[in-house]
């Protein structure tokens, strides 16, 4: 495959997952907007937004998995998530650009650890709190994540005049 296709196919990829992301999104706020009741607190509704919220993160995970296996490949085995998120806002000087600005990234890092707890807690009963407090940094991060992305399509574009 040409260095030409290889862009071209990594550009494909975080396209469709764009659109996974929008689609999770889209079903989150239709759920927050029409099947959510704010005066009961139900154990199946603290479910679907636990889930959507783990989703959410890791379709966005995969993205920056498949960006770092292309540019550069070189995660710490014991703590990867996080090294790399936090790989996704350098600049590699002549390789490639920031993925994700520093405000996105924070607020990544916080669904970053709950979409970790969520992975191993097996109880069916929420925490509130927390379940409104990854809720109101999901809301902050998707246009954050949906600029970030765009600008960095817009690289990986200059990469490949002819695209």
């Amino acid at each position: 495959m040409s260095a030409r296709e290889s862009v071209n196919t990594l550009v494909g990829s975080i396209e469709k997952s764009r659109v996974v992301l929008r689609k999770l999104h889209r079903y989150y706020k239709e759920f927050m907007l029409k099947e959510l009741d704010q005066s009961k607190r139900k154990v199946s509704d603290a479910i679907v937004i636990a889930d959507i919220v783990s989703k959410y993160y890791a379709c966005l995970e995969t993205v920056f998995l498949r960006i770092s296996q292309f540019f550069e490949n070189d995660l710490n085995e014991r703590r990867w998530h996080q090294d790399l998120l936090e790989k996704m806002t350098f600049t590699i000087p002549d390789v490639r650009e920031a993925v994700l600005s520093d405000a996105a990234f924070s607020l990544l890092l916080e669904l970053m650890k709950f979409r970790h707890f969520e992975r191993y807690y097996f109880e069916i009963d929420h925490d509130w709190e927390k379940l409104e407090f990854v809720q109101k940094k999901l809301a902050q991060v998707v246009p954050l994540v949906e600029r970030d992305l765009d600008q960095f399509v817009a690289f990986l574009k200059r990469l490949n005049p002819e695209r």
